[in-house]
C-alpha cells in the first residue's frame, strides 16, 4: 500500500487541531464586542462581557459541586437569561445540559431526571411545585437551585432550595472553563415526546451544536448584531441551537417569558426584532391580535416555522403585516431544523396559490447536513423524484444525534443501513425538494388505499373559515380506517360539517374525504405541535359511540 505523502509527518497537534464547540462563540463575542447588548429581558440589559462572566461563574459554581465531564445538569426554566446561561455554563464545566419541557407532567419529568441521572436541577420559581411533585417520584435526589425571575410577579412561597444568584456568586467569573476533550463529547440531552412508550434521550455533541449554530446563521441570513425574539421554547431542541447562534453573530437575545400577542408586538417594535421562530399557532397569535395590541414595524421580520405547512391565507396575512416566512424542518435527533425551503427569487413572481404550494414543501438540506434523501425503507434505495412516490425521509451527517441515551436497541434501529430514519413519509420533487406527506404512524389505510393525513389537512386549510386542522385515522367496520377531521375555526367563523364535507369533495378523491368532522379546540404541545395521540383516542371513542350510519358517509 502506498503511503499518502500528505499524511506523513503532518500530524494533528494542539496548534492545528482543536475540538469544535459553540462555547467559543461566546468567548469571542465577549472579547470583541464586550459592551454590545447580549440579553434583553424586560428592563434588564446585559452585555456580552456580563453574559460571559456569569456563564463562567455558573460553570465554576457547578464544578465546585462536583459536576464534571459527563455529569447531567437539568434546567426547568422559561425563556429567561438563566436558561441562556445554562447553555454555556453547564458545558463549560464538562457537564451535559438537560432542558426540561415545562409543560410535562410530574411523572414524565421524574422519568427523565432518573434516566439522565441528573445531579443538579435549576428550576424557575414558577415551576417549583411541579418539580416537587416530580422529585417525590424520583430515585435521584438532585441538588435544587431556584431561579427567581423578576418578570414572574406571583408571590413567592417558602422553599429550602438554594437561590440561583447566591449560587452564582460562589463561582469565579474568570473560571478557566473546559474545552471538550473531544468534539464528539455530549453537550446536551433532549427527550422525545414518548407518545408510544418511554421518552428517548437524544444525545447531541459539541461538533453538531457548533455546526448547526453556524448553519442557522447562514440559512436564516442573520447579519451581525441581529435581534432575535424568543417565542420558541429554549427547552425545545436547545432552542434549535439559536442560544449558540446568537453569540456567533454577536446578536441580541430578547427573552420572552410568556408568548402573548401584546408582548410579541411590543418587543418587535421596541427592540427592532429581526428574527423569530415558532409554530403556525404563533403566527396566528400575531395576526389575530387586536388593533390596539399591534404596532407599526419599521423592519421586515424573518419568521421561521417548522411545523405543519402554514395555510395560504396565513402566509398572505403575515406578508402584509411585514413578516417574511420560511419553512424549516427537522427533529430533535437533528439538533432542530436541518432542512430549509430555500426560496428562489423567481418564485415570488408566481400567483399566490402556487407560491403557497411551494412554501408548503420542507425543502433541501441545511449547509451542515451532508445527506438528505427519501428512501424506500425496505430496499434503502432512493424513490423516484416524481413528487408522488412516497418513502421515508432519512438524514446522514454531522448534525445527526450521537444516539439514544442508554438505549442501544433504539439507536441501532434509528441508524439501520447507515442512515438516520426519521419516521416521516414524504416525496421528492424533480427539483430535489422534499415534501412531507405523513408520519409513518399517521398514514391512514382505508380499503387498502393509503391516505395522507397531511393532504387532507391541506384541503381543509384552504377553507377560509378553518384556523387549525388535524386528521387522524378512525376505525371503520367496512374500510378498516377512514379519516376523521378535527377542526378549530377561525375567530368569528361559523361552519358546519355538511358544508365542510362538500368543500372536501371538491378538493379530494372521494375515499379521502373525512367520514367525521369534529369542531373543537385542537390540543397542542407547548411548542405548538398538534397532539395527534389525543385525537386518535377521541376518534376511537367516536367510532365506538356513534352508529356507523350516522358516523361514516358512503364514498
Amino acid at each position: 500500500m502506498t503511503t499518502n505523502p500528505y499524511n506523513t509527518n503532518l500530524d494533528r497537534n494542539p496548534a492545528n487541531h482543536q475540538p469544535l464547540t459553540p462555547l467559543t462563540f461566546l468567548e469571542r463575542a465577549a472579547s470583541v464586542f464586550p459592551d454590545h447588548t447580549a440579553i434583553v429581558h424586560g428592563p434588564l440589559r446585559r452585555s456580552y462581557a456580563e453574559f460571559y462572566a456569569r456563564s463562567r461563574q455558573l460553570g465554576a459554581a457547578l464544578a465546585q459541586q462536583g459536576i464534571g465531564r459527563g455529569d447531567t445538569v437539568s434546567a426547568l426554566l422559561a425563556n429567561t437569561p438563566a436558561m441562556l446561561e445554562c447553555h454555556y455554563g453547564v458545558p463549560m464545566c464538562g457537564g451535559v445540559l438537560h432542558s426540561v419541557n415545562t409543560r410535562l407532567d410530574a411523572s414524565v419529568i421524574a422519568f427523565q431526571l432518573d434516566h439522565a441521572m441528573s445531579r443538579i436541577i435549576i428550576v424557575d420559581r414558577e415551576f417549583m411545585p411541579l418539580l416537587q411533585d416530580a422529585l417525590a417520584l424520583t430515585e435521584m435526589t438532585p441538588l435544587v437551585i431556584q431561579y427567581d425571575d423578576a418578570e414572574f410577579t406571583r408571590p413567592a412561597s417558602a422553599t429550602d432550595a438554594q437561590d440561583y444568584e447566591a449560587f452564582l456568586s460562589t463561582g469565579d467569573p474568570n473560571f478557566d472553563w473546559l474545552m471538550p476533550l473531544d468534539e464528539w463529547d455530549a453537550i446536551s440531552i433532549n427527550y422525545t415526546s414518548g407518545t408510544t412508550g418511554d421518552p428517548k434521550g437524544v444525545v447531541s455533541h459539541h461538533r453538531g451544536a457548533y455546526l448547526l449554530a453556524q448553519g442557522n446563521a447562514l440559512t436564516t441570513s442573520m447579519a451581525k448584531h441581529a435581534v432575535y425574539l424568543w417565542t420558541l421554547p429554549m427547552f425545545h431542541c436547545n432552542g434549535w441551537c439559536f442560544p449558540w447562534t446568537l453569540s456567533a453573530i454577536i446578536g441580541t437575545h430578547v427573552c420572552l417569558r410568556q408568548v402573548r400577542a401584546e408582548l410579541i408586538w411590543t418587543a418587535l417594535a421596541d427592540e427592532s426584532v429581526t428574527h423569530l421562530c415558532g409554530a403556525p399557532i404563533v403566527m396566528s397569535l400575531i395576526i389575530t391580535a387586536s388593533e390596539a395590541e399591534k404596532r407599526k414595524l419599521d423592519q421586515t421580520v424573518q419568521f421561521f416555522t417548522a411545523a405543519a405547512p402554514p395555510p395560504e391565507k396565513l402566509l398572505a396575512d403575515m406578508k402584509t403585516a411585514g413578516f417574511d416566512v420560511t419553512h424549516l424542518y427537522g427533529l430533535t435527533e437533528t439538533y432542530g431544523p436541518a432542512v430549509v425551503n430555500d426560496w428562489h427569487q423567481d418564485w415570488s413572481d408566481l400567483p399566490p396559490t402556487e407560491q403557497a404550494m411551494l412554501k408548503s414543501r420542507q425543502g433541501v438540506r441545511y449547509l451542515p447536513l451532508e445527506c438528505l434523501d427519501v428512501l424506500d425503507p425496505k430496499t434503502m434505495l432512493p424513490v423516484p423524484r416524481d413528487g408522488k412516490t412516497m418513502g421515508e425521509v432519512m438524514f446522514r451527517g454531522n448534525v445527526v444525534m450521537k444516539g439514544y441515551f442508554q438505549n442501544p436497541t433504539a439507536t441501532r434501529e434509528a441508524f439501520a443501513g447507515g442512515w438516520f430514519h426519521s419516521g416521516d413519509l414524504g416525496v421528492r420533487h424533480p427539483d430535489g425538494y422534499i415534501q412531507l406527506k405523513d408520519r409513518s404512524k399517521d398514514i391512514i389505510i382505508s380499503g387498502g388505499e393509503n391516505i395522507s393525513s397531511i393532504e387532507v389537512e391541506e384541503a381543509l386549510y384552504r377553507h377560509p373559515a378553518v384556523e387549525i386542522a388535524a386528521v387522524v385515522a378512525m376505525p371503520h367496520e367496512k374500510w378498516g380506517e377512514t379519516p376523521c377531521a378535527f377542526v378549530e375555526l377561525a375567530r368569528g367563523q361559523i361552519l358546519d360539517a355538511n358544508n365542510l364535507r362538500v368543500w372536501c369533495k371538491e378538493q379530494l378523491a372521494p375515499y379521502k374525504v373525512p367520514g367525521q368532522f369534529v369542531f373543537m379546540p385542537i390540543p397542542r404541545t407547548s411548542t405548538g405541535k398538534i397532539q395527534k395521540f389525543i385525537l386518535r383516542d377521541q376518534a376511537r371513542d367516536i367510532a365506538q359511540n356513534v352508529t356507523a350510519d350516522k358516523t361514516f358517509k358512503a364514498r
